[in-house]
């Protein structure tokens, strides 16, 4: 990609500027950037750009990651640029060093909907756990879910959640999704056919009757803290060196205020075949809670952790509905539903249900 042809947000003029503001560029100025590889994803673009420099100090990055908004694809609309540029923005600023990559410009134009954000290049120090769809091994699930007991323990019960960081889910949003709900269940059964059983159908229904008692957990904004909303094992960056614990969590346009098994629950319930989960899901959960308690939760024991998990589980069925709803394709959405409804059927999570 040549030079003229970068997003503006890599100019060099304007990359001096944003290296500057955040104190890495004392001195000296950005004299070229060029991009070494660029991909679209499901929802982005994503380049990592080279940089070049006049003068500057050795502090100042050689490589930058810019994400921004993808031109087409299944969630256009969907604003979730917005959302990961609020959390970089808000939320990031706020915490340890070491959970997130590090930003140096998180931008949103509210009238052209674009926005971008500047992230520091990991790629020589981390990479992917492993190539979609093939699960992390047992030590490496171990440090991912130590990384997201930190996370959610410095934001357990913060006196800023539903204030400065993120809101509370009123009556009136509430009430609007319920409403949904059935609307896009029975889209979902009409494309699925004979493919969606009638059991299945039940199932659906019955969690649909029983959500309002089931939001009752999330209206005590207790125990709550900030959650990813796409805890994939592949929203992450693992690093490179084996001894190493600094695994940094990334992707965030689905972020929000709820409990900490929602994020639990997506990783394993939904991406995870049952022989899988049988193994390793009581272990996984212990290993959580033990370093959630170690990062400073209390009062919020193993029972309490399974309750809320089975719940989670029982949440994650709209996430297939609402996948196929927002059209992304199949090879996504058809695995999760299957896994999803064989993980209630294994939790017992249907008793949970009117």
């Amino acid at each position: 990609m040549a030079t003229s042809a970068l997003p503006a947000a890599l100019s060099p003029e304007h990359l001096t500027d944003v290296l500057r503001r955040a104190g890495v560029l004392d001195a000296g100025r950005v004299s070229h950037a060029e991009a070494e590889t660029s991909r679209d994803t499901l929802v982005s673009r994503i380049v990592r750009a080279r940089l070049a420099y006049d003068g500057a100090s050795d502090q100042a990055p050689d490589r930058l990651f810019l994400k921004t908004a993808r031109a087409g694809g299944p969630l256009v609309g969907v604003n979730l640029g917005r959302k990961e540029v609020e959390f970089y923005d808000r939320v990031a600023g706020a915490m340890p060093a070491g959970l997130v990559p590090r930003c140096f410009e998180a931008a949103w134009e509210p009238e052209a909907k674009a926005w971008h954000l500047l992230l520091e290049d990991l790629g020589e120090s981390h990479v992917i756990v492993n190539e979609w769809p093939l699960p992390p091994t047992v030590e490496q699930c171990e440090r991912i879910v130590e990384t997201y007991a930190r996370f959610h323990g410095f934001w357990w019960n913060d006196a800023r959640l539903g204030t400065s960081i993120g809101t509370f889910l009123d009556v009136d949003q509430f009430d609007v999704f319920l409403r949904e709900l059935p609307e896009r269940l029975a889209r979902f059964a009409d494309r699925l056919g004979d493919r969606f059983s009638s059991d299945r159908r039940r199932l659906y229904e019955r969690f649909i009757a029983s959500a309002p008692r089931l939001l009752a957990r999330y209206r005590t904004h207790r125990d709550l803290t900030v959650v990813s909303g796409d805890a994939h094992v592949w929203n992450l960056l693992y690093p490179r060196e084996p001894s190493s614990s600094d695994v940094r969590l990334i992707d965030w346009s689905g972020w929000r205020i709820d409990t900490a098994t929602d994020d639990l629950a997506y990783m394993m319930a939904l991406h995870w075949y049952p022989e899988r989960r049988r193994r390793l899901e009581q272990p996984l959960l212990d290993h959580y809670h033990a370093a959630l308690v170690a990062h400073g939760v209390r009062g919020y024991d193993r029972a309490a952790l399974w309750e809320d998990y089975r719940a989670s589980v029982l949440w994650q069925l709209t996430t297939p509905v609402w996948q196929a709803d927002h059209n992304l394709t199949p090879v996504i959405w058809w695995s999760h539903l299957e896994r999803i409804c064989l993980a209630v059927d294994d939790l017992g999570c249907r008793d949970l249900l009117d």
